[in-house]
């Protein structure tokens, strides 16, 4: 289990810091028991064959459908599931490729990692700023208000009780779904160059990019663009096109958004408020489990498709462990939390997280009671 990330003065440049309390039973004996498991078992925590092989299996699935999709002949209406089938392959380059590899889960080499999760780059999202905006902010201060940079999306939407009321927030259960089909547009063509101009992600300074940054994040955009436009808009009509582009995108955001937003921003899912004097009472560990749920945890097909990202709980406390050592840990998560009086939260089924996102999208957006 990782050690809890405290953020200095100095290179938060200022932001409102907040430190977690002293190591809890809970979290000494979590980890007694993760290290058994793996002693027991004699596996890896990463470099697994399997991993190898399911990353083999995704992104042929990507290749395959942009090949069929904009190389082979075919009328614009058969182009439409490949379109689904694109988008689909993208979230799972996203969720079960990219996501170990930069969280260091992937191989036990640091070198195969960094290259493994250049897959972002490919799909031209930047691996550089992903790793600050999600491996630092949101598993650092997750749920906190003002710290967690997945929950700041400005006037567009309201995620947690201690963020600013709109009138405009009453329809958000309504219009979001629309907002996430704009992610992976929004986030290659605008998102990565504001943080670069604004130097900053959420509280905190964007590390300086190096050249070999530079060189992957425009090479990243540079395929985005080739692969989107420059190559079918040779072959087709800008009205066929366009289309398609957003119906792939579509697919993917809703996908990826929906994934995260069903572990987080949920009706059982705990927001905290960055206490003033800058302390939390909880340890890491145990924050985790009051801000992150797990969902459909016997649905293997999600499971695998996911990323183990349905293990919510279990990613946050072990995020440098493999992803298919989830549902094992999870059985481990769950027998420590309830051992010492924890509450493990699980969302059963899938359309049980998706119904409660949807309801605290709703709660969020009706007018606070004062």
């Amino acid at each position: 289990m990782p050690a809890t990330i405290i953020v200095t003065a100095d290179t938060a440049r200022g932001a409102k810091l907040v430190k977690f309390g002293r190591e809890s039973p809970f979290a000494r004996e979590l980890q007694r028991r993760a290290d058994g498991y793996f002693a027991d078992t004699q596996q890896q925590e990463r470099g697994l064959a399997a991993m190898a092989r399911k990353t083999a299996v995704i992104w042929a699935w990507f290749l395959l459908s942009w090949v069929a999709l904009v190389l082979l002949p075919g009328a614009w209406w058969l182009k439409v599931p490949l379109a689904v089938s694109m988008g689909l392959a993208i979230a799972g380059i996203g969720m079960g490729v990219m996501h170990d590899a930069n969280h260091g889960a992937w191989s036990r080499n640091a070198h195969v990692n960094r290259w493994v999760g250049y897959s972002i780059d490919c799909m031209g999202a930047s691996s550089f700023i992903w790793r600050t905006k999600h491996n630092t902010l949101h598993h650092t201060w997750t749920n906190i208000g003002g710290l967690d940079d997945d929950l700041e999306l400005g006037v567009l939407s309201r995620m947690s009780p201690h963020q600013r009321w709109l009138p405009a927030h009453r329809a958000q259960h309504l219009y979001m779904w629309a907002l996430y089909a704009l992610l992976l547009p929004k986030w290659v063509l605008f998102d990565d160059f504001y943080n670069i101009a604004l130097g900053r992600v959420g509280p905190l300074p964007l590390p300086k990019l190096a050249a070999r940054d530079w060189l992957v994040l425009l090479s990243g955009k540079a395929l985005h663009v080739t692969l989107a436009f420059v190559v079918p808009l040779s072959l087709y009509p800008w009205y066929q096109v366009i289309p398609l582009y957003f119906l792939v995108c579509a697919v993917t955001g809703v996908t990826l958004a929906t994934t995260f937003q069903m572990a987080h921003c949920v009706t059982t899912a705990e927001m905290v408020a960055a206490p003033a004097d800058g302390r939390l009472t909880d340890d890491w560990a145990t924050h985790q489990l009051r801000t992150t749920v797990d969902f459909a945890p016997e649905n293997k097909l999600l499971n695998w498709y996911m990323g183990g990202l349905n293990f919510q709980v279990v990613h946050h406390l072990f995020p440098k462990v493999c992803h298919m050592h989830y549902p094992a840990l999870a059985k481990l998560v769950a027998a420590t939390a309830r051992d010492h009086g924890l509450n493990y939260r699980v969302q059963p089924q899938l359309r049980g997280a998706l119904a409660s996102h949807y309801v605290w999208l709703r709660t969020m957006g009706a007018r606070p009671v004062v």
